[in-house]
């Protein structure tokens, strides 16, 4: 996988412990992990110009080396419906992030713009991740997102690389599992194209042994035959040669 690789070699280049959300999204496509419409833009005419080619609603987050916790800095707008909505957004989320960086006493490389990305339709939430352990290595987790996560912990692991057989078995071992077999009157949700992306997700990690930890959350399950989408992605990696503020 040539892109990915020469993504990691940029970051680590650049002293980054993470990949940008652009960058994650043209990884996971080249993984063929399903992923809503994307683009960046640097200006706000870029932005309105861009957000009308994917279509409308969408959604806007800050694209900066210095920022990994968007939200944090006011970095992120969401379900914009038009033009003057993207463009105001735009404005405020140049506003916030510099402010940020002020507060936070670093200059914030604004150079990159922002990330654009259609605003997803609602499925069943699930989170895929990948944890590293000094001793056992890389270890995918999987389980429904929400408070099935936040609250009740209802999660699954296994060491990587996986085979198909412990994919589905990692979706059958949840206690929620029946919710994606559907429940009071929904259909069953697509089990054999989830089952798809955690295996690309464990490929990802077994040919890069650089990624330190991934969150694909959420991704949105949705009716059997119709799919998933891996809605937001963060990529760590491991560098030795890490920049200060690529902590910030």
């Amino acid at each position: 996988m040539k892109l990915a690789k020469k993504i990691f070699e940029t970051a680590l280049s650049e002293g980054r412990t993470f990949v940008l959300e652009h960058e994650a999204k043209d990884i996971m496509k080249e993984y063929g992990m399903p992923i809503p419409a994307y683009g960046t833009a640097t200006t706000a005419d870029d932005a309105v110009t861009k957000a009308s080619e994917i279509g409308y609603p969408v959604v806007l987050k800050i694209l900066s080396k210095d920022i990994l916790h968007k939200t944090d800095a006011g970095g992120v707008k969401l379900n914009l419906k038009n033009d003057d909505e993207v463009r105001d957004a735009f404005e405020e989320i140049m506003a916030n992030a510099k402010r940020y960086g002020e507060e936070k006493g670093i200059e914030v490389d604004l150079s990159r713009g922002v990330f654009i990305t259609q605003f997803a339709e609602m499925g069943t939430e699930v989170i895929i991740g990948v944890t590293k352990d000094p001793q056992f290595g890389h270890a995918i987790m999987f389980g429904l997102g929400g408070i099935f996560v936040e609250v009740l912990k209802d999660v699954t692991f296994r060491l990587i690389p996986l085979e198909e057989v412990d994919a589905r078995e990692m979706v059958r071992e949840i206690k929620a599992a029946k919710i994606l077999d559907g429940v009071r009157g929904e259909d069953p949700r697509d089990v054999d194209a989830l089952v798809k992306v955690i295996l690309a997700v464990s490929k990802m990690v077994d040919e890069n042994p650089e990624i330190n930890e991934i969150d694909c959350n959420p991704t949105f399950v949705y009716e059997r035959g119709k799919g998933v989408l891996v809605v937001d992605a963060r990529i760590l990696i491991d560098n030795p040669n890490a920049k200060s503020s690529s902590s910030h």
